[in-house]
This record gives C-alpha cells, structure tokens and sequence, in this order.
C-alpha cells in the first residue's frame, strides 16, 4: 500500500490561488493509495476519479453521495472544504443542519478573527462593513461585465443605461442607509433589476425568481434559469465558507444577512461575486438550453478567469484593517 502523503504536501497551492470546486452526484468519495477518490458505477464496472485535493477548495456533495472517514481525513489536511447540498448544488433544506464541514486546523489564524470581533459588537460599524461589501460589489459587477468579452458577445454590457442607472441608483441608496433593514431593501431592489434585464436580454421574459420548488415556473427557460441561480450561488458560498475558514472567522459573525439565517457571513461574503458572474450565466445559458454541468463548468471557468478567491480574501482582509 502506498504512503499516505505528508500533510505539508497537500498545502503547497495558496487557497486563492487553488482552480477547482467540485459538485458530486451519485458516487462514493473515499481514499484510494494515498488520494481522494470518487468512485462511479457503470455498466462496464466501477470507476475511480482523482481529485487533486491540493489544488481544490470546495467539495459539495449532492444527492446520492457517500464519503468515508479516512476520505475527509486527507481532505481536512488539504484545507478542503466540504459542502452538503441537494439536487444541482442547491441547499440542504431538511436533515441535518450541517451545510459546510470546516477543516479542523490548530494553525488557523486568529488575527482576523480577532479584528472581526473589535467592530462586530459595534452596530454603526457592522452597517459601515455591510456597505463596504455592497460598494465592492458594484465595483466588482462593473469590472466583470466591462471586460468580459463573452458576456459582451451575450449583450450584457456594464456601460448599458439601464445598468448604470441601476448600480448609480443603488449606491446613492447605500450612502443613505442608516440601517441593515434599509440596505437590504436596496438591495433587494437592485436584484430585481438585474433580473429584469438578465431576462430581456436573453428572452426569457417570463422568468419569476423562484426558490427552491420551481414547478411554477411554466417556461422551461425561466425554470432553468431559477435552477440555474440556486445552484451556481452554491457555488459562490463554497468559495465564501473557504476564504472565512481560511482566515479562521466564524460564520456567524454576520453583517448583513444574519437576521434569517444562520452561518450567514457566507451570504454576506458571496455576494461580492454572485451577480456579476452567476446571475447574467444563468440566464445565459437557460436561454441556450445548456445542461447544469455546462453551467456549472461555465461558472468556474469565470470564477478562475476573473480570480475571484482574490477578490473575496482582499475585501475581507480590508474591512478587517479598516474597522479594527
């Protein structure tokens, strides 16, 4: 049998540096001569797939999935996050309460953790950060949809009227938001606008944000296009529950969302990148009538391409110097 690897070797690659996220269906993930694997059944017998856990943050595990424990062993060692998820990587609603299993590392950093605290308990300070993260993610939509020619050749352009109304109107709101509950409403807004024109553009006019159950969607282009949304967000909350494990802050520690859901600096940290790549894919690629693994697939592609993991580790690093 082979050696298993020296722990040190698994961590060689920077998390923000790291290409892979890995979305599993019906197959089982165990160690195999020193690696992870995940085992598929065919006709032909059974199939083993490596994962190259030293270049990979995320793992999230849908339906019809198993893991063994020597498994999330070596995971844990590579500073893997896995993710439970349903059916396309969206979220696991009954069961259990677990959504991400967080590496156990006695040599996480306690530096952020501790600036994350000093302004936490202080609520004009949380609304400072929660508007900082908002502001970013104007930039960051701005950014991608200005230089991504792909998106351009889709007709979604940063410099449209209706964009630039869009994200000019949402950052005045910001500026005068004296309360997370007004902020949220802003933002609510500014997704509803995204929307709208994510659907004109593309033609699927139909299309009503659904969650979860999405059979009263009766276009299959807008039903798509929901699907679509949930699953690559679970996606961008893998990258988010990666760079707070990384920086050793717990998830709790919420800005923003925290009201309705627990964990929920996740959601305050993915929404740093959800719109400006997730949102304008999805309706994309429904329009095109492409599968969720192409989506999926498209989704990583951008996020590697438009460096994403850089993005979330320097806001958080920045707000964590800023309100210290």
């Amino acid at each position: 049998m082979s050696e298993l690897l020296e722990k040190s070797d698994y961590k060689e690659i920077l998390h923000s540096q790291r290409a892979n996220i890995y979305y599993l269906e019906k197959c089982r993930i165990l160690q195999k001569n020193g690696r992870v694997v995940y085992l598929t059944e065919t006709e032909k017998g059974n199939l083993y797939w490596n994962i190259p856990i030293a270049n990979t943050t995320v793992i999230l595990l849908g339906n019809g999935t198993s893991i063994t424990q020597a498994a999330v062993r070596l995971l844990c060692s590579a500073g893997v996050m896995v993710g439970f998820s349903g059916g396309g990587g969206t979220p696991l609603y009954a069961g259990t309460d677990i959504e991400w299993l967080g590496p156990q590392n006695e040599y996480r950093p306690t530096q952020y953790v501790q600036k994350w605290l000093a302004f936490w308990f202080d609520e004009k300070k949380r609304l400072c950060v929660a508007k900082e993260f908002q502001k970013r993610r104007c930039d960051f939509i701005t950014e991608v949809w200005s230089e991504d020619e792909d998106l351009q050749e889709a007709e979604f352009y940063a410099d449209d009227l209706e964009i630039e109304n869009a994200i000019d109107s949402y950052r005045k709101k910001i500026e005068m938001a004296d309360s997370v509950t007004r902020l949220l409403t802003a933002e609510a807004e500014l997704t509803r606008k995204l929307y709208s024109y994510s659907a004109k553009s593309t033609g699927i006019s139909s299309f009503v944000r659904l969650h979860g159950n999405h059979e009263a969607q009766v276009d299959s282009k807008a039903s798509d296009a929901n699907d679509f949304l949930d699953n690559g967000n679970y996606l961008a909350y893998g990258q988010a529950a990666c760079t707070l494990w990384v920086l050793g802050i717990p998830h709790g520690f919420a800005v923003m969302h925290g009201k309705t859901r627990k964990g929920a600096l996740v959601f305050d940290v993915a929404d740093l990148i959800k719109d400006a790549i997730v949102l304008p894919w999805s309706f994309i690629y429904a329009s095109e009538n492409k599968s969720a693994k192409e989506f999926r697939q498209q989704c990583l592609k951008k996020f590697t391409e438009h460096r994403t993991m850089d993005v979330l580790f320097e806001e958080v690093e920045k707000c964590c110097q800023i309100y210290s």
